[in-house]
Protein backbone atom coordinates (compact mmCIF):
# COMPACT_ATOMS: atom_id res chain seq x y z
CA UNK A 1 0.00 0.00 0.00
CA UNK A 2 1.62 3.24 -1.12
CA UNK A 3 1.82 6.23 1.21
CA UNK A 4 1.15 8.42 -1.84
CA UNK A 5 -2.53 7.53 -1.90
CA UNK A 6 -5.17 10.19 -1.56
CA UNK A 7 -8.90 9.78 -1.53
CA UNK A 8 -12.20 10.28 0.19
CA UNK A 9 -13.64 8.74 3.29
CA UNK A 10 -12.75 8.70 6.94
CA UNK A 11 -11.29 6.62 9.67
CA UNK A 12 -12.64 5.34 12.93
CA UNK A 13 -12.06 7.22 16.13
CA UNK A 14 -9.26 5.50 18.05
CA UNK A 15 -10.56 3.94 21.23
CA UNK A 16 -7.63 2.07 22.69
CA UNK A 17 -3.95 1.44 22.18
CA UNK A 18 -4.77 -1.91 20.62
CA UNK A 19 -7.00 -0.60 17.85
CA UNK A 20 -5.68 -1.42 14.41
CA UNK A 21 -5.02 1.42 12.00
CA UNK A 22 -4.21 -0.88 9.09
CA UNK A 23 -5.79 0.14 5.82
CA UNK A 24 -6.95 3.53 7.03
CA UNK A 25 -8.52 5.76 4.43
CA UNK A 26 -7.88 9.46 4.35
CA UNK A 27 -10.10 11.57 6.60
CA UNK A 28 -11.47 14.35 4.42
CA UNK A 29 -14.17 16.94 5.13
CA UNK A 30 -13.52 19.20 2.12
CA UNK A 31 -12.97 18.02 -1.44
CA UNK A 32 -10.31 19.79 -3.54
CA UNK A 33 -13.09 21.85 -5.13
CA UNK A 34 -14.32 23.01 -1.72
CA UNK A 35 -17.38 20.80 -1.34
CA UNK A 36 -18.17 19.97 2.29
CA UNK A 37 -18.27 16.23 2.99
CA UNK A 38 -20.31 15.07 5.95
CA UNK A 39 -18.70 12.53 8.25
CA UNK A 40 -20.70 10.86 11.05
CA UNK A 41 -17.82 10.78 13.50
CA UNK A 42 -15.64 13.80 12.69
CA UNK A 43 -18.30 16.44 11.99
CA UNK A 44 -18.68 16.67 15.76
CA UNK A 45 -15.17 18.07 16.17
CA UNK A 46 -15.78 21.06 13.88
CA UNK A 47 -19.51 21.64 14.38
CA UNK A 48 -18.79 24.88 16.31
CA UNK A 49 -16.84 26.46 13.43
CA UNK A 50 -18.82 29.51 12.32
CA UNK A 51 -18.73 31.30 8.99
CA UNK A 52 -16.66 34.01 10.65
CA UNK A 53 -14.13 31.43 11.81
CA UNK A 54 -13.95 29.91 8.34
CA UNK A 55 -13.05 33.35 7.01
CA UNK A 56 -10.44 33.67 9.75
CA UNK A 57 -8.88 30.34 8.78
CA UNK A 58 -8.77 31.52 5.17
CA UNK A 59 -7.01 34.70 6.30
CA UNK A 60 -4.53 32.73 8.42
CA UNK A 61 -3.55 30.46 5.56
CA UNK A 62 -3.23 33.35 3.11
CA UNK A 63 -1.11 35.36 5.55
CA UNK A 64 1.31 32.53 6.34
CA UNK A 65 1.71 31.78 2.64
CA UNK A 66 2.69 35.42 2.18
CA UNK A 67 5.12 35.07 5.10
CA UNK A 68 6.66 32.10 3.33
CA UNK A 69 6.89 33.87 -0.02
CA UNK A 70 8.38 36.99 1.59
CA UNK A 71 10.97 35.03 3.57
CA UNK A 72 11.96 33.11 0.44
CA UNK A 73 12.41 36.42 -1.39
CA UNK A 74 14.51 37.78 1.48
CA UNK A 75 16.79 34.77 1.21
CA UNK A 76 17.13 35.14 -2.55
CA UNK A 77 18.01 38.80 -2.01
CA UNK A 78 20.79 37.91 0.44
CA UNK A 79 19.01 39.04 3.59
CA UNK A 80 18.66 35.50 5.00
CA UNK A 81 21.17 32.68 4.88
CA UNK A 82 18.51 30.00 4.43
CA UNK A 83 14.75 29.46 4.61
CA UNK A 84 12.68 26.25 4.77
CA UNK A 85 9.55 26.87 2.65
CA UNK A 86 6.21 25.38 3.68
CA UNK A 87 4.28 26.29 0.54
CA UNK A 88 1.33 23.89 0.20
CA UNK A 89 1.30 22.88 3.86
CA UNK A 90 -0.76 25.81 5.18
CA UNK A 91 -3.84 23.77 6.11
CA UNK A 92 -1.82 21.27 8.15
CA UNK A 93 -0.22 24.06 10.16
CA UNK A 94 -3.22 26.35 10.62
CA UNK A 95 -5.76 23.57 11.18
CA UNK A 96 -3.65 22.06 13.96
CA UNK A 97 -2.23 25.31 15.33
CA UNK A 98 -5.65 26.89 15.84
CA UNK A 99 -6.86 23.77 17.69
CA UNK A 100 -4.33 24.24 20.50
CA UNK A 101 -4.89 25.83 23.89
CA UNK A 102 -2.57 28.52 25.22
CA UNK A 103 -1.17 26.14 27.88
CA UNK A 104 -0.35 23.38 25.40
CA UNK A 105 3.34 23.26 24.52
CA UNK A 106 4.61 22.93 20.95
CA UNK A 107 7.86 21.24 19.90
CA UNK A 108 8.35 21.79 16.19
CA UNK A 109 10.79 21.20 13.39
CA UNK A 110 12.23 24.11 11.40
CA UNK A 111 9.28 24.19 8.96
CA UNK A 112 6.33 24.98 11.27
CA UNK A 113 6.48 28.75 10.93
CA UNK A 114 2.72 28.79 10.36
CA UNK A 115 2.21 27.16 13.75
CA UNK A 116 4.57 29.75 15.24
CA UNK A 117 2.36 32.46 13.72
CA UNK A 118 -0.63 30.89 15.49
CA UNK A 119 1.27 30.90 18.78
CA UNK A 120 1.97 34.62 18.45
CA UNK A 121 5.66 34.60 17.61
CA UNK A 122 6.94 38.05 16.73
CA UNK A 123 7.50 38.24 12.98
CA UNK A 124 11.07 39.43 13.36
CA UNK A 125 11.81 36.58 15.75
CA UNK A 126 10.86 34.12 13.01
CA UNK A 127 13.89 35.28 11.04
CA UNK A 128 16.65 35.74 13.63
CA UNK A 129 18.14 32.27 13.29
CA UNK A 130 17.87 32.27 9.50
CA UNK A 131 19.64 35.64 9.34
CA UNK A 132 22.39 34.30 11.61
CA UNK A 133 21.72 36.86 14.33
CA UNK A 134 20.76 34.50 17.14
CA UNK A 135 20.95 30.87 18.18
CA UNK A 136 17.26 30.96 19.08
CA UNK A 137 14.42 33.16 17.96
CA UNK A 138 12.25 33.67 21.04
CA UNK A 139 11.58 32.86 24.68
CA UNK A 140 9.82 29.47 24.55
CA UNK A 141 7.93 30.01 27.78
CA UNK A 142 6.39 33.29 26.65
CA UNK A 143 4.32 31.52 23.99
CA UNK A 144 4.62 27.84 25.01
CA UNK A 145 6.52 26.90 21.89
CA UNK A 146 10.12 25.69 21.81
CA UNK A 147 12.45 27.24 19.29
CA UNK A 148 12.64 25.19 16.07
CA UNK A 149 14.67 22.00 16.16
CA UNK A 150 17.18 21.52 13.36
CA UNK A 151 18.23 18.00 14.37
CA UNK A 152 15.72 15.79 12.57
CA UNK A 153 13.21 14.24 14.97
CA UNK A 154 14.93 15.27 18.22
CA UNK A 155 11.93 17.41 19.23
CA UNK A 156 9.74 14.31 19.58
CA UNK A 157 11.79 13.18 22.57
CA UNK A 158 11.61 16.67 24.08
CA UNK A 159 7.83 16.65 23.67
CA UNK A 160 7.44 13.23 25.23
CA UNK A 161 9.56 14.22 28.22
CA UNK A 162 7.57 17.42 28.64
CA UNK A 163 4.33 15.45 28.41
CA UNK A 164 5.51 13.13 31.16
CA UNK A 165 6.15 16.24 33.26
CA UNK A 166 2.58 17.42 32.59
CA UNK A 167 1.42 14.00 33.72
CA UNK A 168 3.41 14.25 36.95
CA UNK A 169 1.96 17.71 37.61
CA UNK A 170 -1.58 16.40 37.21
CA UNK A 171 -2.40 19.06 34.58
CA UNK A 172 -4.49 18.58 31.45
CA UNK A 173 -2.27 20.45 29.01
CA UNK A 174 -0.83 18.55 26.05
CA UNK A 175 2.56 18.48 24.35
CA UNK A 176 2.36 18.57 20.55
CA UNK A 177 5.32 17.71 18.36
CA UNK A 178 5.60 18.32 14.62
CA UNK A 179 7.90 16.45 12.27
CA UNK A 180 8.06 15.33 8.66
CA UNK A 181 7.81 11.95 6.98
CA UNK A 182 11.60 11.65 6.83
CA UNK A 183 11.88 11.97 10.60
CA UNK A 184 9.95 8.72 11.07
CA UNK A 185 13.11 6.92 9.91
CA UNK A 186 15.10 8.47 12.75
CA UNK A 187 15.79 6.64 16.01
CA UNK A 188 14.69 9.63 18.12
CA UNK A 189 11.13 9.47 16.80
CA UNK A 190 10.85 5.74 17.41
CA UNK A 191 12.26 6.10 20.93
CA UNK A 192 9.77 8.87 21.64
CA UNK A 193 6.92 6.66 20.49
CA UNK A 194 8.11 3.87 22.80
CA UNK A 195 8.25 6.15 25.84
CA UNK A 196 4.94 7.87 25.02
CA UNK A 197 3.16 4.53 24.70
CA UNK A 198 4.80 3.02 27.79
CA UNK A 199 3.83 5.93 30.03
CA UNK A 200 0.64 6.91 28.17
CA UNK A 201 1.98 10.44 28.01
CA UNK A 202 -0.33 13.28 26.88
CA UNK A 203 1.48 13.99 23.62
CA UNK A 204 0.26 14.36 20.04
CA UNK A 205 2.66 13.26 17.30
CA UNK A 206 1.81 15.37 14.25
CA UNK A 207 3.58 14.01 11.18
CA UNK A 208 3.30 16.11 8.05
CA UNK A 209 3.79 13.66 5.22
CA UNK A 210 4.88 16.03 2.46
CA UNK A 211 6.17 13.09 0.40
CA UNK A 212 9.81 14.15 0.23
CA UNK A 213 12.53 13.89 2.89
CA UNK A 214 14.77 16.25 0.95
CA UNK A 215 15.14 14.09 -2.19
CA UNK A 216 14.05 10.79 -0.65
CA UNK A 217 10.48 9.77 -1.57
CA UNK A 218 8.30 8.56 1.26
CA UNK A 219 7.31 5.43 -0.65
CA UNK A 220 10.93 4.27 -0.38
CA UNK A 221 11.03 4.85 3.39
CA UNK A 222 7.76 3.09 4.16
CA UNK A 223 5.74 0.50 2.27
CA UNK A 224 2.72 1.13 4.48
CA UNK A 225 0.99 4.31 5.57
CA UNK A 226 3.04 6.16 8.18
CA UNK A 227 -0.04 6.18 10.41
CA UNK A 228 0.01 2.38 10.38
CA UNK A 229 3.46 2.35 11.94
CA UNK A 230 2.14 3.88 15.16
CA UNK A 231 0.01 0.86 16.01
CA UNK A 232 3.17 -1.20 16.34
CA UNK A 233 4.02 0.96 19.32
CA UNK A 234 0.51 0.66 20.75
CA UNK A 235 -0.46 4.19 19.76
CA UNK A 236 -3.77 4.95 18.00
CA UNK A 237 -3.41 6.87 14.78
CA UNK A 238 -5.34 9.02 12.35
CA UNK A 239 -4.63 9.57 8.67
CA UNK A 240 -5.95 12.91 7.48
CA UNK A 241 -5.96 14.96 4.29
CA UNK A 242 -3.34 17.53 5.23
CA UNK A 243 -4.63 20.00 2.63
CA UNK A 244 -8.07 20.06 4.29
CA UNK A 245 -8.01 22.58 7.13
CA UNK A 246 -11.27 21.31 8.66
CA UNK A 247 -10.19 17.67 8.63
CA UNK A 248 -6.86 18.58 10.21
CA UNK A 249 -8.60 20.61 12.91
CA UNK A 250 -11.03 17.76 13.63
CA UNK A 251 -8.24 15.20 13.95
CA UNK A 252 -6.13 17.47 16.14
CA UNK A 253 -9.04 18.32 18.43
CA UNK A 254 -9.86 14.63 18.83
CA UNK A 255 -6.24 13.80 19.69
CA UNK A 256 -5.98 16.70 22.15
CA UNK A 257 -9.22 15.72 23.86
CA UNK A 258 -8.06 12.13 24.17
CA UNK A 259 -4.77 13.22 25.76
CA UNK A 260 -6.51 15.61 28.20
CA UNK A 261 -8.78 12.81 29.40
CA UNK A 262 -5.84 10.55 30.19
CA UNK A 263 -6.10 8.50 27.00
CA UNK A 264 -2.43 8.83 26.13
CA UNK A 265 -0.71 9.70 22.85
CA UNK A 266 -2.09 9.84 19.32
CA UNK A 267 -0.23 9.81 16.02
CA UNK A 268 -1.60 11.99 13.19
CA UNK A 269 -0.37 11.59 9.64
CA UNK A 270 -1.34 14.68 7.68
CA UNK A 271 -0.93 13.82 3.99
CA UNK A 272 0.19 16.95 2.18
CA UNK A 273 2.83 17.99 -0.32
CA UNK A 274 5.87 20.22 -0.22
CA UNK A 275 5.26 22.47 -3.22
CA UNK A 276 8.61 24.20 -2.94
CA UNK A 277 12.16 23.04 -2.21
CA UNK A 278 13.26 21.38 1.02
CA UNK A 279 15.11 24.59 1.78
CA UNK A 280 16.22 27.46 -0.42
CA UNK A 281 19.49 25.54 -0.89
CA UNK A 282 17.63 22.69 -2.61
CA UNK A 283 16.62 22.21 -6.25
CA UNK A 284 13.60 19.86 -6.37
CA UNK A 285 13.57 19.79 -10.17
CA UNK A 286 16.53 17.39 -9.95
CA UNK A 287 14.49 14.64 -8.33
CA UNK A 288 10.79 15.48 -8.66
CA UNK A 289 8.46 14.80 -11.57
CA UNK A 290 6.79 18.10 -12.62
CA UNK A 291 3.55 16.17 -13.24
CA UNK A 292 3.46 15.28 -9.57
CA UNK A 293 3.70 18.95 -8.64
CA UNK A 294 0.89 19.76 -11.07
CA UNK A 295 -1.35 17.09 -9.56
CA UNK A 296 -0.87 18.44 -6.06
CA UNK A 297 -1.34 22.05 -7.14
CA UNK A 298 -4.92 21.05 -7.95
CA UNK A 299 -5.35 20.15 -4.26
CA UNK A 300 -4.13 23.55 -3.02
CA UNK A 301 -5.33 24.05 0.60
CA UNK A 302 -6.13 27.75 0.26
CA UNK A 303 -8.04 27.33 -2.99
CA UNK A 304 -9.95 24.48 -1.37
CA UNK A 305 -11.20 26.62 1.51
CA UNK A 306 -11.87 29.49 -0.90
CA UNK A 307 -14.14 27.09 -2.81
CA UNK A 308 -16.14 26.41 0.34
CA UNK A 309 -16.41 30.13 1.13
CA UNK A 310 -17.59 30.81 -2.40
CA UNK A 311 -20.26 28.12 -2.12
CA UNK A 312 -21.45 29.75 1.09
CA UNK A 313 -21.43 33.24 -0.42
CA UNK A 314 -18.66 34.40 1.93
CA UNK A 315 -15.84 35.01 -0.52
CA UNK A 316 -16.74 38.64 -1.18
CA UNK A 317 -14.55 41.31 -2.69
CA UNK A 318 -14.47 42.96 0.71
CA UNK A 319 -13.16 39.82 2.42
CA UNK A 320 -10.52 39.24 -0.24
CA UNK A 321 -9.31 42.83 0.03
CA UNK A 322 -9.16 42.61 3.83
CA UNK A 323 -7.14 39.42 3.62
CA UNK A 324 -4.80 40.89 1.02
CA UNK A 325 -4.27 44.01 3.12
CA UNK A 326 -3.47 41.89 6.19
CA UNK A 327 -1.01 39.77 4.22
CA UNK A 328 0.66 42.88 2.78
CA UNK A 329 0.94 44.46 6.22
CA UNK A 330 2.44 41.32 7.77
CA UNK A 331 4.93 40.91 4.91
CA UNK A 332 6.04 44.55 5.14
CA UNK A 333 6.42 44.29 8.90
CA UNK A 334 8.50 41.13 8.60
CA UNK A 335 10.72 42.59 5.88
CA UNK A 336 11.28 45.76 7.90
CA UNK A 337 12.13 43.72 10.99
CA UNK A 338 14.61 41.66 9.01
CA UNK A 339 16.46 44.47 7.23
CA UNK A 340 16.69 46.65 10.36
CA UNK A 341 17.74 43.82 12.68
CA UNK A 342 20.92 44.90 14.49
CA UNK A 343 23.98 42.74 13.96
CA UNK A 344 25.05 40.73 16.99
CA UNK A 345 28.08 42.04 18.86
CA UNK A 346 31.13 39.81 19.46
CA UNK A 347 30.51 39.53 23.19
CA UNK A 348 26.89 38.47 22.64
CA UNK A 349 28.14 34.92 22.24
CA UNK A 350 28.31 34.71 26.04
CA UNK A 351 24.70 35.73 26.56
CA UNK A 352 22.11 33.13 27.59
CA UNK A 353 24.68 30.34 27.97
CA UNK A 354 23.73 29.89 31.61
CA UNK A 355 20.79 31.26 33.57
CA UNK A 356 23.21 32.93 36.03
CA UNK A 357 26.85 34.03 35.59
CA UNK A 358 29.61 31.75 36.82
CA UNK A 359 33.38 32.09 37.19
CA UNK A 360 34.16 29.58 34.43
CA UNK A 361 32.18 31.54 31.84
CA UNK A 362 33.34 34.91 33.15
CA UNK A 363 36.97 33.81 32.77
CA UNK A 364 36.35 32.88 29.11
CA UNK A 365 34.55 36.17 28.58
CA UNK A 366 37.48 38.10 30.00
CA UNK A 367 40.00 36.24 27.81
CA UNK A 368 37.94 36.80 24.68
CA UNK A 369 37.39 40.48 25.47
CA UNK A 370 41.12 41.04 25.89
CA UNK A 371 41.78 39.14 22.67
CA UNK A 372 39.38 41.38 20.73
CA UNK A 373 40.81 44.48 22.41
CA UNK A 374 44.26 43.53 21.12
CA UNK A 375 43.01 44.35 17.64
CA UNK A 376 41.77 47.75 18.78
CA UNK A 377 38.16 46.60 18.51
CA UNK A 378 36.17 49.82 17.91
CA UNK A 379 32.90 48.25 19.12
CA UNK A 380 34.15 48.14 22.69
CA UNK A 381 34.86 44.46 23.14
CA UNK A 382 35.15 44.68 26.91
CA UNK A 383 31.39 44.63 27.46
CA UNK A 384 30.14 44.19 30.98
CA UNK A 385 26.85 42.65 29.87
CA UNK A 386 28.25 39.84 27.74
CA UNK A 387 27.44 36.95 30.08
CA UNK A 388 24.39 38.49 31.69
Amino acid sequence: MSTDETGHGGTKTPQSAGDSAAGQELLQLLTPSGERISHPEFDFWVKDITDEQLCSLYEDMTVIRRIDVEATALQRQGELALWPPFLGQEAAQIGSGRALRADDFVFSSYRENGVAYCRGVDLTDLLRVWRGNASGGWDPYSINMATPQIIIGAQTLHATGYAMGIQNDGADAVAVTYFGDGATSEGDVNEALVFAASFQAPVVFFCTNNHWAISEPVRLQSHIHLADRATGFGIPSLRVDGNDVLAVMAATRLALDRARRGGGPTFIEAVSYRMGPHTTADDPTRYRDPNELEDWAAKDPIARLAGLLERKGLLTDTLQQQVKDKADTVAAQMRRGCTTMPDPQPMDIFKHVYSTPNSWLERQQDHYARYLASFGDPAGAVSEEGAR
